[in-house]
């Protein structure tokens, strides 16, 4: 091996004082080569050997000039995020991904306008087919300098065409180059080269910005240095501005924001809406009277078909039609069941759809064709990669058919429900056969929703909000099984916990009985009890009580005092008393209830058992504990042997003897209780089911009792938090756990934090139930006993426990 090191060093480089300035005027002019090299990449100027475009428009050839555009509302996020991507590409290119009409045209030509401000060259290519694209790009490459050589041999076959353009892109800096309305990208090529494999015209190996905008936002489509940039409706207050934009003499900004909302956002249909305001021969001229005629005059106004629409540029300028665009991209792609389930979605209700409701049988009764699985899951991809649904549950999901679980889900834009709703009508003479089997299968699947169970309850609450379409579609023969269906799904929902859906569905199915069969036949009494119940259920129980008293006294009246219907609508008065407080007077009833029910329905009966629980409440509730134990405890046993120890029911009972025995100071046997009722309402029933809180509330209060406060207040804190997101901050049940955490917070000691949260419970129980209502009472006396606490001098432990005992007496 032949050694170059060498022991002989010149003279100079021995010296330090020689070595280190040589060292530092090397490091200087480093430091001045790079700056000045960013200095070269942010000059102001283009590069001096790009020629103009104009230079390059031969013929018939399309010009390379950015559209004009007005200033651009609420797309400052996405506008920042392309201007960074325009000063540092960094092999990188964006897709302006969305829906037709979202405004993506209008949000690159705003970059460009930017970029040319800036000082940067910019090329506007419009897609039509792969032969004008190729065209195009040869002519950018021509105005970056490309040489006539280069480009002869490309014809000549010697090179590839898109090498050679983009090797000469990657030559210069600072350009921008867009590509408009790329919604083919399978047709972009060359002919076999998919886009993400950056072989063909798309590619990020420049030196400048590529900008593409596209109606699909697949990332499978354009591959991992693509950054998807995928556009929404407006937010309610710059589509406002864009009306007012339009037409500034059409209203107040009010009256513009409420408009916009109404159009979902969507800048095609904002552009459309503020032309027609601004034309002196309109028939509305304002913004309220535009909004008004929408809910009669739809398809007349956004809605307009438009004689031109074969022309796929005029279609994508209408509102009634850019859809109809990707729809009839996907049916040239022998996607052709995409058009129907659209139209299929767009008569469901403005809420997620579940996709298990969309079946491949109910496809082929309304096409008239076999449908199979497979083109159902690719019609929801195609529809979902064009972006004319989304998936709200599934943000990261790149389609339908990747997500498998029950809970998937897809949702409409507003706007594309009502114009496909209107499509569907202008096409279809026989509606009512898609009404039918819309029917049928909304029906079936709250069967099933019925039959599963607690499995069946995520389904349950997404079918709530469309089920209500079967009373509108239902003629004389199936009207009474159609009420059924919604009385059954509320059932459900209110075993779920979900009161207000149940309530929405109650309270629809009251409106069309009263309507078609009278305010006093049994079934509007029925329903009208049942909205009673949903109306307890989510805290307002001045309005249920009401709803059940009136229906108490007219059951009474035309069905008789013992009938079955009367001695439910009694129980259920009662224990909405019991729940505010009113514990006698729910007593009475209780045990009237009770004895009716025993004596034709049998001791044993389910809706027996429920009024003797019933009635240990409300006696427990009175402060008669004692009794109130025996009752749960017999009450208990017969459930298990009745209806099972895993029921819905006995877990209840369970949980009511805890409760009872915690009261009755009897802790050790009610915090076992309490902790077996809490494991297993969590396991049957899930974490966040109003019972299992409850469990877990009365856990802490038990805990409390036993002087276990840092646990108990724990056990509150969270219990306050979930009651206040699932339920509502002001529900009873939200301020009972207030209430209840204040109570520990004040026997750990901490008594300021205590303070706050009882005053504000006092203030909201005034409010809601009354300045003299026992809860007000209870929350009140507490307040004043924390108060007494904080202005105290340290006292004796002996001292300490008097006042902690005090507050225990205190109750809720």
């Amino acid at each position: 091996m032949t050694n170059y090191a060498s022991d002989a060093v010149p003279g100079w480089a021995a010296q330090a004082w020689v070595i280190w300035p040589v060292f530092a005027v090397l490091v200087v002019v480093s430091i001045g080569l790079l700056l000045w090299s960013r200095h070269l990449d942010a000059a102001p100027r283009p590069p001096a050997r790009l020629a103009p475009v104009s230079r390059l428009v031969r013929g018939q050839q399309a010009s390379l000039r950015p559209p004009h555009v007005q200033r651009v509302r609420g797309r400052e996020e996405e506008l920042a995020v392309l201007a960074g991507m325009l000063r540092r590409p960094r092999g990188r290119f964006a897709v302006l991904c969305a829906v037709g009409g979202m405004g993506k045209t209008t949000v690159a030509a705003q970059l460009a306008a930017q970029a040319e401000a800036a000082g940067w060259r910019v090329f506007w290519v419009r897609w039509r087919d792969g032969a004008g694209l190729a065209q195009q790009m040869v002519e950018t490459a021509l105005a970056c300098g490309l040489p006539e050589a280069e480009l002869e041999a490309a014809r000549a076959g010697q090179a590839s065409l898109p090498d050679v353009v983009w090797r000469q892109l990657g030559r210069v800096r600072r350009w921008l180059l867009v590509v408009d309305n790329a919604d083919e990208p399978h047709e972009i090529g060359p002919a076999g080269e998919p886009v993400a494999d950056y072989r063909g015209w798309i590619r990020p190996h420049g030196r400048g910005l590529l900008v593409v905008t596209s109606r699909d936002g697949s990332e499978q489509t354009w591959g991992p240095c693509a950054q998807l940039l995928p556009l929404e409706p407006l937010p309610v207050r710059p589509a406002g501005q864009v009306l007012l934009d339009a037409a500034p003499v059409a209203g107040t900004a009010e009256q513009a924001r409420e408009l916009a909302a109404r159009l979902g956002g969507l800048p095609l249909a904002l552009h459309a809406a503020g032309t027609y305001l601004a034309g002196p021969t309109s028939r509305y001229r304002t913004f309220a009277a535009y909004r008004q005629a929408l809910e009669q005059e739809l398809r007349f106004l956004v809605g307009a078909a438009h004689p031109n629409a074969s022309n796929p540029q005029v279609a994508r300028a209408v509102v009634r039609h850019t859809w109809e665009v990707s729809l009839d991209q996907l049916a040239g792609e022998g996607n052709a069941l995409a058009r129907p389930l659209l139209r299929l979605l767009a008569l469901l209700a403005q809420a997620p759809v579940p996709l298990s409701l969309i079946t491949p049988d109910l496809l082929s009764v309304v096409t008239g064709h076999d449908v199979t699985a497979a083109a159902l899951e690719a019609a929801f991809a195609g529809l979902h990669r064009y972006g004319l649904l989304g998936l709200p549950h599934s943000p990261g999901s790149t389609g339908p058919a990747s997500g498998s679980s029950e809970g998937a889900q897809v949702v409409l834009h507003p706007l594309i429900r009502e114009i496909n709703a209107v499509a569907l009508t202008a096409e279809t003479t026989d509606l009512a056969v898609w009404h039918r089997a819309l029917a049928e299968r909304l029906t079936m699947a709250v069967h099933e929703a019925n039959r599963r169970g607690r499995a069946g309850w995520p389904a349950a609450v997404l079918l709530a909000p469309h089920v209500p379409l079967l009373l509108d579609y239902a003629d004389p023969r199936t009207a009474t099984h159609h009420r059924t269906t919604l009385n059954t799904l509320a059932q459900v929902l209110q075993k779920a916990g979900a009161f207000g859906a149940a309530r929405l569905l109650h309270e629809r199915v009251l409106e069309v009985e009263t309507r078609m069969l009278g305010p006093e036949h049994p079934d509007t009494l029925t329903s009208r009890n049942n909205l009673g119940n949903a109306l307890f259920g989510m805290g307002e129980p001045a309005e249920a009580i009401r709803l059940l008293r009136q229906t108490l006294e007219d059951r009474a009246r035309i069905l008789g005092p013992e009938h079955p219907d009367t001695s439910t609508s009694r129980n259920d008065l009662a224990c909405a008393l019991d729940g505010t407080g009113e514990h006698a007077e729910a007593v009475g009833l209780l045990r009237q209830t009770l004895n009716d029910r025993t004596r034709v329905l049998g001791p044993e009966h389910p809706h027996t058992l429920a009024s003797r629980d019933s009635l240990g409440l409300a006696l427990d509730g009175m402060g008669e504990h004692a009794q109130a134990v025996r009752i749960h405890r017999s009450t208990l046993e017969d459930r298990i042997r009745v209806l099972g120890p895993e029921h819905h029911l006995t877990l209840l009972s369970r949980h009511n003897l805890a409760s009872a025995l915690t009261r009755a100071d009897e802790q050790t046997e009610a915090i076992q209780l309490l902790r077996q009722a809490l494991n297993d309402h969590a396991r049957i029933l899930g974490d966040e089911h109003p019972h299992t809180l409850a469990s877990r509330d009365s856990l802490g209060l038990a805990l409390d009792g036993m002087g276990e406060h840092a646990q108990a207040v724990r056990i509150h804190r969270s219990t306050l938090e979930d009651r206040t997101r699932i339920l509502s901050p002001e529900h009873p049940d939200t301020l009972a756990s207030r209430h209840n955490l204040a109570l520990a917070l004040t026997r750990a000691g901490e008594q300021a934090e205590a303070i706050d949260l009882l005053r504000r419970t006092l203030d909201d129980r005034v409010r809601i139930l009354g300045d003299e209502h026992t809860h007000t009472l209870s929350t009140r006396n507490a307040l004043e006993t924390a108060l007494a606490m904080s202005t105290q001098r340290p006292q004796s432990r002996w001292w300490h426990w008097l006042r902690r005992r005090n507050v225990a007496a205190s109750g809720r």
